[in-house]
């Protein structure tokens, strides 16, 4: 699988849905559903060191794309990250915190706090941070149906 994410433009893989992101005004503006499998459809705009993307930078994305729909999200700077593997500190809405690894495969839990992998944890990995994300998280759902609310507004304001 390829997780390169391009937080403007996103293609729907199967269905060739298109998924708009705006984060040019003070909200971020969301065209697609949270629960949709999204990648990128412009694989030549990121990083390849050979056969692998640069997952720091994927994770780089993966932050940017989801920093308003929850409560603090950064990379981590003191677990090592690898050309195929990084790590990204969360914080939900509801003040939990967690760890989470990126690799092709896709996200997952790997701790439940910042900077901690926790090696006897086996979770399910997520093919997007978005769906990650909606089993974490009520108050992400919450946030990201608002931003959908609010996109669905301005285009009916614009289409009448």
């Amino acid at each position: 699988m390829m997780m390169c994410v391009d937080p403007v433009t996103r293609h729907r893989e199967s269905s060739g849905c298109r998924c708009d992101v705006d984060s040019s005004n003070c909200g971020m503006e969301v065209d697609c559903q949270p629960e949709e499998s999204i990648v990128s459809s412009f694989d030549e705009d990121c990083v390849v060191l050979g056969d692998v993307k640069d997952m720091r930078l994927e994770a780089e994305a993966v932050v940017n794309d989801v920093l308003f729909a929850v409560s603090e999200m950064h990379v981590s700077q003191s677990l090592n990250s690898a050309p195929d593997v990084a790590y990204i500190n969360v914080e939900t809405r509801e003040g939990n915190r967690y760890c989470l690894e990126l690799t092709e495969a896709g996200l997952r839990v790997v701790g439940y706090a910042f900077d901690q992998v926790d090696e006897d944890l086996s979770t399910q990995y997520h093919e997007t941070v978005y769906s990650l994300l909606d089993t974490l998280s009520p108050g992400y759902r919450e946030a990201f149906g608002n931003a959908l609310l609010q996109r669905l507004e301005r285009l009916k304001q614009n289409g009448q």
